[in-house]
């Protein structure tokens, strides 16, 4: 495979996301950036090209410039999703009082798995999911139950009532881990569909923890429902970050939010938790949901474009490959399965054309046959890419 020119970039925009050239991208020491060799295009882990926002960079600035680098304390994080859940959201349901900062997200979904569930227990997903769902949920001493997505890679409800149904049968305290919006779907889950999973969860004495880290990344048109704020999710526990939204995955920080039915729950979260999370992180991720909105919106307005330009792409070089541009994230969730490359197109994609997907394999059930595509980046990497892709198949 040619190598790609090392200046490949679009001019200096609004738009965050056509900001750094490919030479600068590659000077980043992060997992997305030193995974592969530098002949490999990388678009696959959930890290996004982008320079840092302005408030973000000054929050963490000023910090280390006063030696502001110790334990996190307070409750401003907390303050600042509650304001950011009220304007895009229209959600003032969030009380500062019924949240908890915690490492990050994942590990938080661990640690209120712990206070609704116990070893052994079962823990409900909907495959094809994030990968680490399988992986922290394993390592924690619970099992792990798959409540297949439907064909339209929505919740199926006939069979996540059959999966609840099984999985109460047994004597311990079993959980749903709902994924909100859905990683790699990408899809928005409506507030009927989020009120009827409640009910569900009611009958069966099913405890819900909700995965909510891509809730700021959703596409023009969508709207994304907290599921805290749906009826019968008051006894839910979910999990909130600015970490996706703004690019802050190594300034680790997360809050845990509970329903007013779980607030005794989250009271119980062992105090060592707290001491998890970056203070560092902890004032980015505050400065990202209080100032970094004008941001977000030239991010979001980008991620809509790339989106339109992945599917014209496709369409137009690789039309058996099937996509949906999703409501949320900025992932990519793309049918292979007509290319016949067999369960794993990623590794057809890496070998033969270098370019680095997630295979579908590790997201679960439904996944084989699919690939994961990170689309936060610029439209020129992003056309590249399907060029590489297609030239993968002619080198079969």
């Amino acid at each position: 495979m040619d190598g790609m020119p090392r200046d490949i970039s679009a001019p200096a925009t609004g738009n965050p996301l056509r900001r750094l050239t490919l030479e600068q991208l590659r000077r980043r020491t992060s997992m997305k950036w030193r995974t592969y060799p530098q002949d490999v295009l990388p678009l696959w882990v959930a890290e996004m090209d982008v320079p840092l926002a302005e408030p973000v960079v000054r929050a963490v600035r000023d910090a280390v410039e006063l030696g502001d680098t110790g334990y996190p304390a307070g409750t401003a994080y907390a303050e600042a999703l509650a304001g950011f859940a009220s304007e895009r959201w229209g959600w003032d349901g969030l009380a500062v009082e019924r949240t908890a900062i915690v490492p990050d997200v994942m590990l938080g979904v661990v640690e209120m798995l712990k206070l609704v569930s116990g070893p052994g227990d079962p823990v409900v997903v909907n495959s094809p999911v994030y990968p680490p769902f399988y992986q922290f949920v394993g390592n924690m001493d619970r099992r792990v139950v798959e409540a297949p997505l439907g064909a339209d890679g929505r919740i199926d409800l006939a069979v996540l009532e059959d999966v609840f149904g099984r999985v109460r049968k047994g004597t311990g305290r079993p959980a749903y881990l709902l994924c909100s919006p859905h990683n790699p779907t990408g899809t928005v889950h409506t507030a009927q569909e989020l009120a009827d999973v409640a009910a569900l969860a009611r009958t069966y004495g099913v405890r819900v923890v909700a995965d909510e880290i891509h809730a700021p990344l959703v596409a023009s048109g969508a709207t994304f429902v907290p599921y805290l704020s749906v009826p019968g999710g008051q006894d839910g526990l979910s999990l909130m970050s600015a970490s996706k939204g703004w690019n802050l995955p190594g300034l680790k920080a997360a809050v845990a939010v509970a329903g007013p039915d779980a607030a005794d729950d989250l009271a119980r979260l062992p105090e060592e938790v707290g001491h998890g999370p970056s203070h560092v992180g902890v004032l980015a991720h505050t400065a990202a949901l209080r100032d970094g909105g004008p941001w977000l919106d030239a991010l979001l307005s980008g991620l809509d474009d790339n989106r339109r330009l992945l599917a014209d792409l496709l369409a137009g070089t690789l039309p058996a490959v099937r996509y949906e541009p999703a409501e949320a994230t900025f992932l990519a969730w793309l049918d292979c399965r007509a290319l016949e490359l067999g369960d794993d197109p990623a590794a057809v994609f890496l070998e033969r054309g270098r370019v680095a997907l997630n295979s579908g394999i590790p997201f679960g059930t439904g996944g084989a046959g699919f690939v994961r595509l990170n689309l936060a980046t610029s439209p020129e990497l992003i056309t590249e890419a399907v060029r590489r892709m297609a030239a993968a198949l002619d080198r079969q």
